[in-house]
């Protein structure tokens, strides 16, 4: 059978595809590049119909990036799907579901092990990207500190976090909550560590890709 090898090759049809089945007239320019990125990952263009957004989230998500801030993650396969040779200025990937403190905070806080680690964000907080692709409790846990006038505040949200339980929940959450900080989600059940890793990725090729 006959099929393309070239990974070059197939990267550009892949493209080529979305863009022929992807309506971005009512994303602004910003966006593009992140939702052709969101739609690739997944393969599923339907996705647009439900991406919701608020403030100038790539630019800022950009001036942080240029400033050395690290990218927040609440689970290693985020950390997996992000191109890590594009990372500059400093900026590192962080992940503290494994913390050592993890597993009793959980069971002090009476909730999951990714939001309690979300408790172990605050120090890193303030200016740093979140990119959230696994559990909808994390998410929950991020509004509620921030809630807080006194918690810091991170540059941008990128929410995806999925399931059955408490996925749609967490993000109609977020956009009800209106922090005043900008972010990406996709509305819904659907997300997951490869849109997760995928916007941070858009964010890091910038206008190369």
């Amino acid at each position: 059978m006959s099929y393309l090898r070239d990974p070059a090759e197939i990267y550009r049809e892949s493209f080529a595809a979305i863009a022929r089945e992807v309506d971005l007239s009512g994303f602004p320019d910003s966006l593009h590049k992140i939702v052709l990125r969101l739609v690739h990952s997944i393969a599923i263009p339907e996705i647009v119909e439900d991406i919701a957004w608020d403030g100038d989230v790539a630019g800022a998500a950009k001036d942080a990036l240029a400033k050395g801030a690290p990218i927040i993650v609440d689970a290693n396969m985020v950390v997996a799907g992000i191109m890590k040779d594009r990372l500059s200025n400093g900026s590192e990937i962080k992940c503290f579901l494994r913390d050592e403190s993890v597993p009793e905070l959980a069971q002090s806080l009476a909730t999951t092990r990714s939001a309690a680690a979300v408790e172990l964000w605050r120090p890193e907080l303030e200016g740093a990207i979140i990119s959230i692709g696994n559990a909808p409790t994390a998410l929950f846990h991020l509004i509620d500190m921030l809630a807080d006038k006194d918690c810091p505040r991170p540059a941008a949200i990128f929410a995806f976090p999925v399931g059955f339980i408490g996925a749609a929940e967490s993000k109609a959450y977020l956009i009800e909550k209106e922090l005043g900080i900008p972010f990406i989600t996709l509305k819904g059940r659907m997300g997951g560590s490869a849109l997760a890793a995928a916007t941070v990725n858009a964010v890091l090729i910038g206008d190369s890709s």
